[in-house]
C-alpha cells in the first residue's frame, strides 16, 4: 500500500470518530484550513490567471464544457453575478476577462481564498458580499464546507453538527433593480437552495434585458436522507417559466427543456444527462 492510499484510508478510519465530537471536529476543520491557506501556493491557470484553493479548479480540468460556456457567454456580457462564489474560479475567469464582478460566498474558508485569489492577480471591479442569498433576511445554518456546503439539513450526507451560522440576505434587497440596463450573467451554485434564492430575486427575474441564468439543480444526488428526488425540482424550473424564461441542458447540444420534460423527471420517468441548466428569454440572446 503506497503512501498515499495509507493516508486515504486513515482518515476515513479516524473521520467518523471526531465527527462524533463535534468540539473536535470543529478545531480539526479549523487546524486543516488554517494549514492548507498558509501552505496552499497560488497556481496559474491555463488561462493565465493564478487561483489557489482548488487544485483540480487550477489545473483546469473543472467543469470543462461549462467553463466553455461561461468565457462564451461573458464576451456579451457587462457583469458576471456569481452566488455560492466558492473560491472565485468563475469569479476569475470573468475579471480576467476585464469583466466586473459580484459575487456571494458565506463560507469563510472559500471567502479567504476568493479574496486571495482576486489580489494575487491584482484585479479591481469585484464586489464581494460574505452573505447567504435566499428568500429573506435573516441568519440561517448552513451545512459542511468547501465545495459542498448546503443549508439543507443532510445534505451530501453532511453531519448535523458540521453547521455555521452566517447572514443571510435577498438578491432584491441587495442589488435592487440597479443592473437594469447591464447584459448580467447569473451563476448558481448554492446545493439544493434554488429555489429560495429565486423567491428573494423576483427584480433580477424581470431585469431589463433579462439575465442569462447559468443554474446547478439536482435531481438525485446529494439528497437528504430518505428523500429520493429533490422536492423543489419543479417549482425551480415554473418559477422561470412563469417569468418568460426558456430552459437548456448544459450539454453539447444545448437542448432545450420543457416542461413536459420537467415532469417527468419530477415522477422519475426520466433523467436529465446533466445537473446545469441554462435559462434564458432565448436561445438567440446566447
Amino acid at each position: 500500500m503506497n503512501r498515499i492510499s495509507l493516508k486515504t484510508k486513515s482518515i476515513s478510519l479516524v473521520k467518523p470518530l471526531i465527527e462524533r465530537l463535534p468540539l473536535i471536529a470543529a478545531m480539526c476543520r479549523g487546524l486543516r484550513d488554517q494549514f492548507e491557506y498558509f501552505t496552499d501556493k497560488s497556481t496559474t491557470t491555463p488561462w493565465g490567471f493564478k487561483l489557489a484553493g482548488n487544485k483540480i479548479m487550477a489545473q483546469g480540468s473543472f467543469e470543462p464544457n461549462e467553463t466553455k460556456i461561461v468565457r462564451d457567454l461573458l464576451k456579451n456580457m457587462d457583469i458576471l453575478i456569481n452566488v455560492g462564489a466558492n473560491v472565485g474560479y468563475y469569479c476569475c475567469h470573468a475579471l480576467s476577462m476585464g469583466k466586473p464582478v459580484i459575487a456571494f460566498e458565506p463560507i469563510e474558508r472559500n471567502l479567504r481564498y476568493l479574496c486571495k485569489n482576486i489580489k494575487d492577480n491584482c484585479w479591481s471591479g469585484a464586489e464581494i458580499y460574505p452573505v447567504a442569498l435566499s428568500n429573506s433576511v435573516g441568519i440561517i445554518e448552513i451545512y459542511g464546507g468547501n465545495t459542498g456546503a448546503s443549508v439543507v439539513k443532510g445534505w451530501a450526507g453532511i453531519p448535523e453538527s458540521y453547521v455555521t451560522l452566517v447572514p443571510s440576505s435577498t438578491m432584491d434587497v441587495v442589488l435592487d433593480t440597479r443592473l437594469r440596463g447591464k447584459n448580467v450573467l447569473v451563476l448558481v451554485d448554492v446545493e439544493g437552495a434554488e429555489k429560495q434564492l429565486l423567491e428573494g430575486a423576483t427584480k433580477m427575474l424581470v431585469n431589463d434585458p433579462k439575465p442569462v441564468w447559468l443554474v446547478e439543480i439536482t435531481t438525485k444526488i446529494h439528497q437528504p436522507h430518505g428523500v429520493e428526488i429533490n422536492p423543489n425540482f419543479k417549482s425551480t424550473f415554473q418559477l422561470f417559466f412563469q417569468n418568460g424564461y426558456q430552459a437548456f441542458n448544459v450539454d453539447q447540444d444545448m437542448s432545450p427543456v420543457i416542461m413536459e420534460h420537467v415532469d417527468l423527471v419530477s415522477s422519475g420517468s426520466l433523467r436529465f444527462a446533466t445537473h446545469n441548466f441554462l435559462f434564458c428569454e432565448s436561445k438567440a440572446t446566447l
